[in-house]
């Protein structure tokens, strides 16, 4: 099934990071298990393969929008370092959107979730999108800092995933 190409929708970019949308030739190189020289020796996780996976399955779906995934690109050298993304989470209100991130474990410690997920706050905020909400396995306090690091907020539990939660509209 033919992927189509990204949308032209502004593309976040932060002190150390550029978060481009998914091309259809990296979903297409993830899905097949070929390697690209602009990839971080340990791109593409499991959570980038499951992401690429969705994108070639539904080509006209909500992952290739203006918050659909997006790489984690080091501004420095182009290396591909991860990917995360934001997508409808109908279940939390008609606006909401749920946050999602990876960062592969080379380049863990260097504050590239907390960068990204700034990001990727600020695309949900001028989107208008509200709330923002994100789950986080047990065993997983790293993550948990960081979506607290953006103003997030635990708001309990939902099959065994801490959740939290932000009204976008409000200020971090």
């Amino acid at each position: 099934m033919p992927i189509p190409a990204p949308t032209s929708a502004p593309i976040p970019t932060g002190p150390r990071l550029v978060l481009p949308g998914w091309t259809p030739e990296v979903a297409a190189a993830v899905v097949a298990g070929t390697r690209r020289g602009d990839w971080a020796p340990d791109f593409p996780a499991d959570g980038d393969r499951v992401v690429a996976r969705l994108l070639a399955r539904d080509p006209a779906g909500p992952g290739w929008g203006e918050l659909g995934h997006r790489l984690l690109v080091e501004r420095d050298g182009g290396t591909v370092v991860g990917g995360a993304g934001l997508f409808p989470a109908p279940d939390d209100g008609p606006a909401a959107v749920e946050l999602g991130y990876g960062v592969v474990p080379s380049r863990r410690g260097r504050g590239y979730a907390v960068e990204a997920a700034r990001l990727l706050l600020a695309l949900a905020r001028s989107a208008g999108a509200s709330p923002l909400v994100a789950g986080v396995e047990p065993g997983n306090p790293a993550s948990e800092r960081v979506l607290e690091r953006i103003g997030m907020r635990p708001t309990g539990t939902r099959d065994g995933v801490a959740r939290f939660r932000l009204d976008v509209g409000s200020t971090t």
